[in-house]
């Protein structure tokens, strides 16, 4: 289970991709640049929520 140490730096990496996407799209006339910062915004959210689950995680093992 070491991976999920570094699998929730994928979500920061989505997020990056949606903002850069969103701004993008920011000139755009069809104004789809909403939904790109709203993925961004959860991608940035599950890294958060991820890396607060992968520390309770290695807690509970340290104190087996």
């Amino acid at each position: 289970m070491n991976y999920l140490k570094y699998t929730q730096y994928v979500y920061l990496v989505f997020g990056a991709y949606f903002i850069y996407d969103g701004f993008t799209k920011l000139n755009e006339p069809q104004g789809t640049f909403w939904l790109s910062f709203m993925i961004a915004g959860l991608a940035i959210f599950m890294f958060f929520f991820r890396r607060k689950f992968a520390r309770k995680f290695d807690d509970r093992n340290k104190k087996s």
